[in-house]
């Protein structure tokens, strides 16, 4: 039976050696250590070192990578057992929700924020649909802005899981249920 997977989201600049480094690695290990494989976009920073840490941890690495878009990039990072070609950069998002039956997300830029909207968006479609919605977490530092204003409802807001630390990730993975 094949493992399930979470998606971890993050920064492609994060750099080794920095504090948002430890935590995506700390993070891949926490993935692992449940029981799960781990997918992200697969290259560089915050991805390479979920991946990292996940390997580290004894866990599957898969990585979903759009090489049409990213002609600068040589390919998925050296941690990554699976790589996952999508054409698109919509299509490399709906990939790794594809495969994985949550996500984290870490700090991160614009790529991190638009990853965070589709599986908060798929949850939100799930739970109007009767269905168990997709478990999202995310690191509390996106709380600010990701709160309710505008036509955001605080409903709308408890769809997201906020993280504060490792404790909290790892309660988050436990609440997923044991993996089969």
């Amino acid at each position: 039976m094949p493992v399930p997977v979470v998606a971890v989201f993050g920064s492609s600049r994060t750099a080794p050696g920095t504090p948002a480094w430890a935590q995506a690695e700390a993070w891949g290990r926490a993935v692992a250590r449940a029981g799960f494989a781990v997918a992200s976009g697969g290259y560089g920073g915050s991805m390479e070192a979920v991946s990292r840490g996940a390997k580290a941890a004894g866990g599957l690495v898969i990585g979903v990578t759009a090489p049409d878009l990213f002609k600068s990039r040589s390919g998925a990072n050296a941690h990554v057992d699976l790589e996952l070609p999508a054409p698109t950069l919509t299509g490399r998002i709906e990939r790794i929700l594809e495969v994985s039956r949550a996500a984290l997300a870490l700090p991160g830029g614009l790529g991190t924020l638009t990853e965070i909207l589709v599986a908060w968006n798929l949850a939100y479609i799930q739970r109007l649909q009767g269905e168990p919605p997709y478990p999202v977490g995310v690191d509390a530092a996106w709380r600010p802005l990701l709160r309710p204003h505008l036509e955001l409802s605080p409903a709308e807001i408890e769809l997201l899981t906020f993280l504060d630390g490792e404790r909290d990730v790892e309660a988050f993975l436990s609440g997923l249920g044991a993996p089969e």
